[in-house]
């Protein structure tokens, strides 16, 4: 389940760059030096794969804490079931209940600290812009963190969004130094392609909730035994 982490986060950067995209424009690079250039690309990405495996370190000790009350099953089919619906139901629909209002209000500061950093240019500048662009509110970024949830784990699931954040690598950097060549049908065709992979992930938490059996795809599930042997005489 982790490799569907990084091709999460590979896939779903087309869907994320209409959020992350004017932020990757406006990076304060030094264009003058490619050396210098690339190195702060380098910072601003480590600050966003910080910044994720914050949140997977956070919720995936959430997930341990379902996983001590015995619910790591039912926590995983909970989890794909949810993942599945958010795709299927329309965006518009989801924003007439209001459901994330509460975290928007919450980001709004984020995105306020974060224009004030793409106004400095200071050395720790890149790591600041990139740490706070991980806690810009994406849909992707919330499929990610269910996943981060069922690992039941704070280090599975910190390394989870730490590698959805590393797929997430290649496109940005691909923004910066030419977004022209994301233009196109191949890049209509991909965003068409990520709710059909977000629902076969969903699938797999659904079929490894199941414990069916089958190894590395549904384990049978594993219940602890406590054997105790009395020595009679």
């Amino acid at each position: 389940m982790l490799a569907s982490a990084f091709v999460l986060g590979l896939l779903g950067s087309f869907h994320c760059i209409g959020m992350c995209g004017p932020i990757a424009f406006m990076l304060p690079v030094d264009r003058t030096n490619a050396v210098k250039k690339a190195s702060q690309i380098t910072i601003y990405h480590i600050g966003r794969l910080l910044a994720y495996s914050l949140i997977g370190l956070v919720f995936g000790l959430i997930g341990k804490s379902l996983y001590l009350f015995g619910f790591q099953q039912q926590l995983s089919i909970i989890i794909g079931v949810l993942m599945i619906v958010l795709v299927l139901i329309p965006q518009n629909k989801l924003n007439k209940y209001n459901i994330f209002k509460p975290i928007y209000k919450l980001i709004s500061k984020v995105k306020s600290a974060l224009g004030s950093a793409l106004k400095r240019k200071t050395a720790d500048t890149f790591l600041t812009i990139g740490f706070l662009n991980g806690f810009l509110p994406c849909g992707l970024v919330y499929m990610a963190v269910f996943g981060a949830i069922s690992q039941a784990n704070a280090l599975q699931g910190s390394l989870y969004m730490a590698l959805f954040g590393l797929g997430t690598v290649p496109l940005m950097t691909t923004v910066i130094y030419a977004s022209h060549l994301l233009k196109g049908t191949a890049r209509q065709k991909i965003q068409k392609a990520i709710p059909v992979f977000v629902i076969i992930i969903g699938a797999l938490f659904i079929l490894r909730g199941l414990g069916l059996g089958i190894p590395y795809l549904s384990p049978a599930p594993v219940y602890d035994v406590v054997n105790s042997s009395i020595d009679c005489h």
